[in-house]
C-alpha cells in the first residue's frame, strides 16, 4: 500500500502565506473597487502572483469572497470565545453587563481586517455570500444559548435560542452603523446597542 506523501512544513507555510496574501490583497481591492468590479486578474496583479497560483486555491472571485467572509467571521467568533471565557464565572449577569466590550472588540476586528468593512457589507448585500453570514450567526447562537441556558433553568431552550438569534442579528446590524457614514457617535451606538441587548436578556430572567 502506497504511503501518502508528507508535506514539508516549510511548503505548508509558503502555501498558507500565499493564500493569506491573496486574501489580504483581495480585501484591500474590494474596498477600492467593490464586489462587481473586483476580478481574479486584479487580485493576481496586486498580490504579485500568477493566475495559476491563484487558481490553486480558488476557482473564481466568489470563492475568494467566501474565504474573506469566513476568515472575518472566524476571527470575530474567536473573540466571542475569549469573551465567554473571561466572564464565565459570573454567569449570564456578567455576560449581560459586558456586552459593550464584545461589541467593541467585534467592531475593532472588522476594522483591522484588510477590507473588513467592505467584506461586512458584501456579506449582507451579495446573495452568493449569504450562507457565510447565516452559518456564522447559527454557530454564535448555539454557543451563546449553551452559555446562557444554565442561568435560565425555567426557560425553554427554544425561547432562549430565538431571543439570542434576534440579539445577534440586531447587534451586527447596529454595529454596521459605525461604518455606514451615518454620522452617529461611535461610543453612543455601542452603548445603546449593548443596553438594548441587556434589556432583552434581563427580560428572559424575569
Amino acid at each position: 500500500m502506497a504511503r501518502a506523501k508528507k508535506e514539508n512544513p516549510s511548503q505548508g507555510k509558503v502555501r498558507r502565506s500565499t493564500r493569506d496574501r491573496l486574501l489580504d490583497m483581495a480585501g484591500i481591492l474590494l474596498s477600492e473597487v467593490g464586489v462587481e468590479r473586483i476580478s481574479t486578474n486584479m487580485i493576481c496583479e496586486r498580490a504579485g502572483v500568477t493566475p495559476p497560483a491563484l487558481y490553486y486555491y480558488f476557482a473564481d472571485k466568489y470563492e475568494i469572497l467566501v474565504a474573506l467572509g469566513e476568515r472575518l467571521m472566524e476571527r470575530q467568533n474567536e473573540a466571542l470565545m475569549r469573551w465567554l471565557a473571561r466572564h464565565a464565572g459570573g454567569g449570564i449577569d456578567a455576560y449581560a453587563a459586558s456586552l459593550e466590550e464584545l461589541l467593541r472588540e467585534t467592531a475593532e476586528i472588522t476594522e483591522a481586517e484588510p477590507g473588513g468593512i467592505w467584506i461586512e457589507r458584501a456579506l449582507h448585500a451579495t446573495p452568493r455570500l449569504d450562507h457565510v453570514r447565516i452559518e456564522s450567526h447559527r454557530i454564535v447562537t448555539e454557543t451563546l444559548t449553551e452559555a446562557f441556558a444554565p442561568s435560565l433553568p425555567d426557560i425553554p431552550r427554544d425561547v432562549i435560542w430565538h431571543r439570542v438569534r434576534m440579539l445577534i442579528e440586531f447587534g451586527y446590524v447596529a454595529t454596521e452603523l459605525l461604518h455606514a457614514g451615518s454620522g452617529l457617535d461611535r461610543d453612543r451606538v455601542l452603548a445603546e446597542t449593548a443596553r438594548m441587548q441587556q434589556l432583552a436578556i434581563m427580560d428572559l430572567q424575569r
